[in-house]
Formats: structure tokens, C-alpha cells, sequence
């Protein structure tokens, strides 16, 4: 079992130290996403779920307004916008001005507004990333989520080739002036079950990127494909793959199911 790497992140000006694996609820307020267990679309249940989530431990609160499950049609941008631009003042209100919330976009005029308007502390970008993303990243001084999104070669290393473009894009925004990256190797974006489990059974080998390593697995279809049954049942099947990332040394598991993680983090803990 890997010891965990301690890091530290600026946030808006304030050093926050990470001594333990961080877990991030998710919260969709979309109509569409994968696992309809995550989806709220009104002020009252997204206060609600964002104060389970608090009280189950949760470190960072993930928010989405626009769904990037396979095959989906995404939201205009106005309509993404609109979304998370009436969510975000609920999780504040109920959160806390010091609580982390990322906001889960792959568009930059997005992400920029969520920052300046409704204080938003991390962008989690699934796309890969943009020039335009990085801008704002840059500006801003945010942390920023670095995901793998671009196919991988049939028969190919597939740990290796997710490794060497990740530290590719690591080292540009670095040079760029963007101190504080996070690495997602991006678990079920254009990657097949077989590259998704290559990666998770060498997940140690992106420690040596030098930055926290975010894994996003939750009731994921290589959770539920293997096992034969649908999202709404992967629950300990994704346990399962949470604390084998754990064990390989994961910084950070984004979950649809807090208590959970929480529960193998904390008991995992007590072995390494």
C-alpha cells in the first residue's frame, strides 16, 4: 500500500493543507445525468443534500450543471449557466464562505463567472482543457482539475500513454503560470473497460506527476458493466474500487455516496 503524499493548495489567497484523503460529493442540477441519485434541481433539495454531504464528511462539494455522460446532448451554455448560477448561492448559504466547492464545467466563459460572481474555488474540467480554460485558471489563481479525455490506442500501455499526456499538460500550465493542478486520469472517458482497469491497477504510477490524484469511479459503468447490474446498485462495487485507489495512494475520490468513501478512507487509514 502506497503512504499517502501530503499537499497543500492556495485557495482565493488562503493556504489550505490536505493531511488525508479529500473526498468530493457530487451534485448534479441536471435533469440528465448518469445516476438519477445525484440529480437536484431545486433550491430545497440542493440544500438538503449539501448538508448530508457536509455531515458525512464531505471535503469539497462538486457541482454540475451540465451532464457529460456518454452518448448526452449537452446544455447550451446559457442553460448551464442558469443552472449552477441558482445552486451556487444555496450551497453557500448553506456551506460556509470558507467551504471548497469545484465547479464541474468544461466551458471557460462558465467557469470564470461561477469564480468572479459566486466564489468558486476549483474548476473540474472533464474536457481535457482549453487555452481559453487555462486563461481563467491562470487568472483567477484557482486549483485546477487536469482530466485525461482523449482515446487511447488499442493495445496500447494504456497507464503509460494517460501518464505522459497528463505530465505534458501538467508542465504547460506550470510554465503558464499555474501553480496548483490536480491530476484525473479520467475513468470512462474515451477509454474502454479493459484501459479503465489497466490504469486503476498501476494508479501508482501518477505520483510521480507531483500533484494530488483525483479518481472518479463512482457508479461507473466499469463498476456496473462487471458486475452485471445498473448504476442505481453499483454502490459497493465502487466502494470496492475506492479503496483499492486509496490503497494505491489516491489524494482525492469523487463520490456520489460521502458516508461510504469516508468509511474506507478512514478504516484504510489504520492499516498503511
Amino acid at each position: 500500500m502506497q503512504k499517502f503524499r501530503k499537499y497543500s493548495f492556495n485557495i482565493r489567497g488562503r493556504l489550505v493543507e490536505m493531511n488525508r484523503p479529500w473526498i468530493w460529493g457530487i451534485l448534479n442540477v441536471t435533469p440528465d445525468s448518469f445516476y438519477s441519485g445525484s440529480r437536484f434541481q431545486t433550491e430545497d433539495s440542493i440544500a438538503q443534500r449539501v448538508r448530508e454531504m457536509l455531515a458525512e464528511g464531505a471535503d469539497v462539494i462538486d457541482v454540475g450543471g451540465c451532464s457529460t455522460r456518454p452518448a448526452s446532448s449537452p446544455v447550451e451554455e446559457d442553460g448551464e449557466m442558469e443552472r449552477l448560477s441558482m445552486a451556487l448561492p444555496v450551497i453557500r448559504s448553506v456551506a460556509g464562505a470558507d467551504a471548497l466547492v469545484s465547479v464541474d464545467t468544461f466551458r471557460a466563459g462558465v467557469a470564470r463567472k461561477c469564480i468572479e460572481d459566486y466564489g468558486a474555488n476549483i474548476v473540474n474540467d472533464v474536457s481535457g482543457g482549453t487555452e481559453e480554460m487555462f486563461d481563467v485558471v491562470k487568472h483567477f489563481n484557482v486549483p485546477y482539475v487536469l482530466t485525461h479525455n482523449t482515446a487511447v490506442a488499442e493495445g496500447a500501455d494504456a497507464a503509460s500513454e494517460v501518464l505522459r499526456w497528463l505530465a505534458a499538460g501538467i508542465d504547460s500550465l506550470h510554465q503558464m503560470g499555474v501553480c496548483d493542478v490536480i491530476a484525473d486520469p479520467g475513468f470512462g472517458f474515451c477509454k474502454n473497460l479493459e484501459q479503465n482497469f489497466a490504469i486503476m491497477r498501476h494508479l501508482e504510477v501518477f505520483h510521480s506527476l507531483g500533484v494530488p490524484l483525483l479518481v472518479g469511479v463512482s457508479r461507473k459503468r466499469m463498476v456496473y458493466d462487471k458486475l452485471g447490474c445498473d448504476a442505481a446498485k453499483a454502490l459497493n462495487g465502487s466502494t470496492v474500487l475506492h479503496t483499492y485507489a486509496l490503497s494505491k495512494g489516491a489524494q482525492m475520490l469523487r463520490v456520489h455516496d460521502v458516508k461510504e468513501a469516508k468509511e474506507a478512507a478512514e478504516l484504510l487509514s489504520q492499516l498503511i
